[in-house]
This record gives structure tokens, C-alpha cells and sequence, in this order.
């Protein structure tokens, strides 16, 4: 049974007016009439707050209904019909999207907040929050869209906004590349998604376009159709969600200012790939075949982006691999049917990374912009409330008990080992050991140790209390969350799964305690054995090493980027310059160039006639005449 309310439209609708009154502003400020950067700030925060209240009304208003009950919908207006098609801007909140709804508005709002101290001094103050309003707003329309259509609408906009924020930095060549990276890999992706909703609505999307009604007609798909269906809204996943083969644009978007990689990683538009997937969990979980690829993608993802991580030296683009690698996690979750534990990963991951984003941005704030790992070290006592939350981040990261990390990628670990994905289950463990490895890699040489640029450390000071009140908040998700689902070995009730039921078709095998709790002491011990090789090798500090074999390998990144650039970019490149020099001329423009030639020679014609002399005038009269009336007389007679 569905409930119809009017308020769902203001959640997107706060920080899309917000997007709205901040860049009208900022092209007064242009003009010179320039206003104070509290006031863009406060303007700037307003709205996603709202946002979170609403999110929190929606929240209320579902958990006071039956389970059965718990759907919201408003149809804002219709918004175009085409035959059997008819899409209604209409949006959505069930127990997933009011989730989503919660930590997305309210991790918004912090990285926001965060965002008033951190771009502080900033020429462009007003646009970077006119931008980053844009980007929650089309997250909003995103999570609460009602079907497919409307959420591609979200999809595309927070596609839209990753550009401008990525490329925030325009005037540096470097930061562009980037951001058009970004805009053409999710532009090959969303092909895939518009193909997967082609083929969706051509198999049953005359019974109606909307998720509650694609439901209920699921079963007139036919299998291999139904198959083709998943696996093309899954390439759409990948491009936004950073997977094999789309990921390298993701650690790129660190070109964008620090918040701006902290609500991409944590709270938006990566995440999207994994929401849609759940969302379509009636579709997939019909098509386990589909199922099984997204699962192996994801932790062969997860397996990639964690071997990376470990030799990086730029503090963000190792959080960025760690954000490749916990997507594959996520995957593989839902991948096996695991919806809700794949979608409470989500939700903690959302806390400790944009903790950690954070965090490695007050880092930055306090060495004047320095990245390199390999430069800094001993500011434990300079950052002592950056280094306190971010090491709570780090043990979420890594998965370590009881931070709220351990308990959603332990879920996502027990589910493969209890459906028989004994090669997903091996490769987790193998990669929650890594995670650790690196994570504490970059702990340790950021903040113990001795000081490797002493300049640095010395003018090196904790950021003010705007940028670090986010971090404490957060620093408390990250260390929480995770009790809200639970096991039952540790005598939990599993209350996030149970909540996300009524949306979610899930699967809940049946074993044994003893299962759960070798699945639990793996994880435990792969933790284990990473921080202690990471405390070894850099608990005291240590220098920056030549790099040779594999670690050189893993360093550049497999090549990947070189190999993409040689196989399709170049290629194109030359393609599209012999198109310029010799189809676009000789053919698409022959017709052009022929009308320019006709319309010379016949300027030429008319001049030769332009002689001056009456004489020849009154002729040219004479002949117009005598030709005029011998073509009457022919008409008459």
C-alpha cells in the first residue's frame, strides 16, 4: 500500500533553490558587489540541513507504518507520455531510499560546514557552493526517484556536477584533463544504463515505468532479456561506481578540492552504482548469472584498486583507491544477494571515508597544500584531533572490531562464505588484509615518526573548529554505526537488514554459528597481519624507496592509464584528425563549397555586365522587353 505525501519534492528542492540563489549571488559578486563569506556560507548550508530534517520526518513517518506499508510516493506533475510510456516526475522513499536519505543529507551538511574553513580566502567562495548544492541536489532526485527515467535525470545531473567540481581548479591544465576524464568514462557507462532501460521498458514497460510497477511485472521477462537487462544497467553501475573497467577516472577527481573528493568517495555519486543494483534487486536477484559477474567484477575491482593502494604517495589518491576497493566490496555484496549487507556497507563506508577525506584535508589545510605522504611525518602532537578521529577512520577502514567498517565488510565476507562463493570469500580476506596494510601505511608516515620536512612541521597547526567539529561527528558514525545491524553471534538483531527488507528481495542463508565465526576470526586475523606489517615497516618512520619490480608495477598502476591512452585515445585522436582533414572538407562540406563556387563564378557573370555606359543599360532594357513580351504573347495565344 502506498502513502502519498507532498513533502518528498523539498528534499532535492532545498539545495537545488540553495545552487540557485548562490550562483545568483556570485555573478553579483562578478560585478563587484562582493558579500561576506559568512553569508555564502550560511546560505550554503541551509539547504542541505533542511534537507536532513525532511530526511528524518521521512524517516519517522515509515517507521510509524506496517512493513507492508512502508512507501511514500508523490507525483509532482506528469512529465511526458509517448505511447504506451508515461513517466511522472514522481518520487519514491521506502526503507532503501530513506537510508540513503539519511546519511547522504546529513553527510552533506558536514562536508559542507566543513567546506565554509576549508575554502576559505577562495576567489570563487560562492560558485564552489553554488556547485556543490547543484551535486546534493541531484543526488537527492537520484535516491528518491520513483523509476528508472527520474533517476537518470540525478544520474546525469551528479555526472554534470563532478566535472565543474573536478575541474574546480580550471586553470591548471592537469585539473581539466581530469574532470573531462570524469565526463567521458560515466558517459560510456550511462550508455549502458540507457540501453538496460531501453531494453527494460521494451519488455515490460507498458505495465508501468515505476519501480513499484516493474515489481510486480518482472516475471514477463524473458531470461536471456532479463540478463541483458542487468548486465547493461551494470556497465552504467561501473562507470559511476568506479569499477573494472571504468574506475581510472575516480582516483583523477583528487584534482577537485578535498570536500569535493570527501561527497564523491562518501556520501554521492559513487555510491550510486551500488543503489541502483539494489534497487533493481527484484531484476537481479531473478538473474543470478548477472548476479554472479557483478560479484566477480566487484572483488576482482576491490583486489586491483587495494594493490595500488599500497604503493601510492598522495594522501588522497591512496583514500581514493581505498574507495575503488571498498566499492568492489559492495558489489560483490550485492552481487551474491547479499542487498543489505552490500547497502549497510555503504552507509558505514560513508562515514569513515568522508571522515577520513576530511581528515586528510585538515592534513593539507596544515602543510600548505602538501599531498606526499614520503614529506610529511611527526604531527601526532601538532594535529592531535585530526589524528585522534582519523585514526578511528583508519580502523573502520581497515576492519578492525568494534568499528563500524568490521561489521559491514564481515557481512559481505559471511554471505559469500555461506552461499558457497568460496573465491569471493578468499580474495575479501585477502584484500581486508591489504587494506589494513596500506591504511596504516599512510597513518604511520603522516602523523608518527620524525618530521621529514621540518619547515612543514614546524608552521604546521590544528584547522579551526568549523573543520574540525565534521570530524568528531563523524569520527562517532565511524565508531557506532555499525552496531545498528548487529549479528547474531554477538547477540544483535541484524536492524538495519530487517528495515531494508520491505524493499529489498534478500537472501538469508541458513548455517551454522560456527561459520559466522570462522568468517569473523578470518576477518579479525587479516586485519591483524596487515597493521602489524605496516607497524613494522613504517611504525617508526621511515624513507621513501626506490620502487623496482612489482612495487614499480603497482606504483603506475599496472600501466592501465598508458594503455587505455595508446588503445582508444590516440587512436581517436587520429581518427578524429583525419575526419578534419579529409571527410569533413571533400564530403560533409563538398556541398557548401560547391554553393560558395557557384555563387562566385555567378558574381563574376553579373560584374562583366556592370559596364557603366546608359547606352548599354537601355539595351539590356530593349532585350528585357522584347523577351518579356514575346513569353505574353506566347501565354496568350
Amino acid at each position: 500500500m502506498e502513502h502519498s505525501v507532498t513533502y518528498l519534492g523539498y528534499i532535492p528542492l532545498m539545495p537545488l533553490l540553495g545552487a540557485l540563489v548562490l550562483g545568483l549571488l556570485h555573478l553579483f559578486t562578478c560585478r563587484g558587489k562582493a558579500l561576506p563569506e559568512l553569508l555564502y556560507g550560511a546560505l550554503a548550508c541551509i539547504g542541505p540541513l533542511l534537507s536532513f530534517v525532511f530526511a528524518l520526518v521521512v524517516f519517522f513517518h515509515l517507521k510509524g507504518l506496517p512493513a507492508e506499508e512502508r512507501f511514500l510516493v508523490h507525483n509532482a506533475f506528469t512529465w511526458f507520455a509517448v505511447g504506451d510510456l508515461h513517466v511522472d516526475m514522481g518520487f519514491l522513499a521506502d526503507p532503501l531510499s530513506s537510508l540513503m536519505l539519511l546519511f547522504v543529507t546529513l553527510i552533506g551538511s558536514l562536508i559542507h560546514i566543513y567546506s565554509v574553513g576549508y575554502m576559505a580566502g577562495d576567489e570563487n567562495f560562492g560558485k564552489f557552493f553554488a556547485y556543490l548544492n547543484l551535486f546534493l541536489g541531484a543526488m537527492l532526485i537520484l535516491v528518491l526517484a520513483s523509476g528508472p527515467v527520474v533517476m537518470f535525470v540525478g544520474w546525469e545531473g551528479v555526472g554534470l556536477c563532478s566535472y565543474l567540481l573536478i575541474s574546480y581548479y580550471c586553470k591548471e591544465t592537469e585539473n581539466v584533463i581530469a574532470g573531462n576524464k570524469a565526463f567521458i568514462v560515466n558517459r560510456i557507462g550511462d550508455l549502458g544504463f540507457v540501453l538496460g532501460m531501453s531494453l527494460l521498458f521494451w519488455a515490460i514497460g507498458a505495465g508501468g515505468f515505476d519501480y513499484l510497477s516493474l515489481k510486480a511485472n518482472v516475471d514477463q521477462i524473458a531470461p536471456a532479456t532479463g540478463i541483458a537487462i542487468c548486465l547493461l544497467l551494470f556497465v552504467g553501475a561501473c562507470g559511476k561506481s568506479a569499477q573494472i573497467p571504468l574506475y581510472v577516472w575516480l582516483p583523477d577527481a583528487m584534482a577537485g578540492p578535498t570536500p569535493v573528493s570527501a561527497l564523491i568517495h562518501a556520501a554521492t555519486m559513487v555510491t550510486a552504482g551500488v543503489y541502483m543494483v539494489a534497487r533493481f534487486s527484484f531484476l537481479y536477484a531473478s538473474h543470478t548469472a548477472a548476479g554472479t559477474v557483478v560479484a566477480w567484477v566487484g572483488i576482482l575491482t576491490a583486489l586491483l584498486a587495494a594493490i595500488f593502494g599500497m604503493f601510492q604517495k598522495d594522501i588522497k589518491k591512496i583514500l581514493a583507491y581505498s574507495t575503488v576497493s571498498q566499492l568492489g566490496y559492495m558489489f560483490a555484496g550485492v552481487g551474491i544477494a547479499a542487498y543489505s549487507a552490500g547497502i549497510f556497507h555503504v552507509f558505514t563506508h560513508a562515514f569513515f571515508k568522508a571522515l577520513l577525506f576530511l581528515g586528510a584535508g585538515s592534513v593539507i589545510y596544515a602543510l600548505h597544500h602538501q599531498q606526499d605522504i614520503w614529506k610529511m611525518g611527526g604531527l601526532k602532537s601538532k594535529l592531535p584531533k585530526t589524528y585522534l578521529t582519523m585514526m578511528i577512520g583508519a580502523f573502520a577502514l581497515a576492519g578492525c572490531p568494534p568499528f563500524s567498517g568490521f561489521f559491514s565488510k564481515d557481512e559481505i565476507l559471511f554471505s559469500a562464505l555461506a552461499t558457497g562463493h568460496t573465491g569471493i570469500w578468499l580474495i575479501g580476506v585477502l584484500v581486508a588484509g591489504m587494506t589494513a596494510y596500506y591504511t596504516f601505511r599512510m597513518i604511520f608516515l603522516v602523523f608518527h615518526g620524525e618530521p621529514r620536512d621540518a619547515e612543514a612541521h614546524a608552521h604546521a597547526h590544528e584547522p579551526p573548529a568549523v573543520m574540525t567539529l565534521p570530524l568528531q561527528i563523524l569520527a562517532f558514525g565511524a565508531l557506532f554505526a555499525g552496531f545498528l545491524n548487529l549479528p547474531g553471534v554477538f547477540g544483535g538483531s541484524l536492524k538495519v537488514s530487517q528495515w531494508l527488507a520491505p524493499s529489498l528481495v534478500d537472501h538469508h542463508p541458513h548455517v551454522s554459528v560456527w561459520l559466522e565465526l570462522l568468517a569473523i576470526l578470518t576477518s579479525i586475523a587479516a586485519f591483524a597481519i596487515g597493521i602489524t606489517l605496516a607497524h613494522r615497516k613504517f611504525g617508526q618512520g621511515a624513507q621513501e624507496p626506490e620502487f623496482t619490480g612489482f612495487a614499480k608495477f603497482g606504483y603506475h598502476k599496472f600501466y592501465v592509464d598508458e594503455l587505455y591512452n595508446a588503445v582508444f585515445v590516440q587512436p581517436y585522436k587520429a581518427f578524429g584528425g583525419l575526419i578534419s582533414r579529409f571527410f569533413e572538407p571533400y564530403v560533409t562540406d563538398c556541398h557548401v563549397r560547391l554553393s560558395t563556387w557557384l555563387y562566385r563564378k555567378a558574381g563574376i557573370a553579373f560584374k562583366a555586365l556592370q559596364v557603366g555606359y546608359v547606352r548599354v543599360y537601355a539595351i539590356y532594357m530593349v532585350i528585357g522587353l522584347s523577351l518579356m513580351s514575346l513569353f505574353l504573347s506566347q501565354t496568350i495565344n
